[in-house]
């Protein structure tokens, strides 16, 4: 399995985000884990950033925090500057470089 050095990190803290906002409902693990439809172990699991815990399972844990729109455009194509500029002069007739000359 490849390991990027950024999702790990950013795994850890999500975990840690996790734990304090599970803690902050005043949730246990095992209570938590039923309400995302996972076991203590999973719940567990995420908290200690582990990147075997799969992706639905995350966001059932943050549909059950209501957070999921959070991430709801995390995957949203993105329109660079050139694209934005096309569309903008998509409506427009094209100059031309030179003008027309009459003879």
């Amino acid at each position: 399995m490849v390991e990027f050095f950024e999702t790990t990190q950013l795994l850890l803290v999500w975990g840690e985000r996790l734990r304090r906002a599970r803690i902050g409902r005043n949730d246990s693990m095992k209570v938590f884990g039923a309400r995302i439809g996972a076991s203590e172990g999973t719940v567990r699991d995420m908290e200690r950033g582990a990147r075997t815990v799969q992706i639905g399972t995350w966001l059932n844990a943050l549909a059950a925090l209501d957070r999921l729109d959070d991430v709801v455009g995390a995957l949203e194509p993105r329109v660079s500057l050139l694209d934005r500029a096309r569309q903008a002069d998509a409506g427009k007739p094209r100059a031309r470089a030179y003008p027309r000359t009459r003879s």
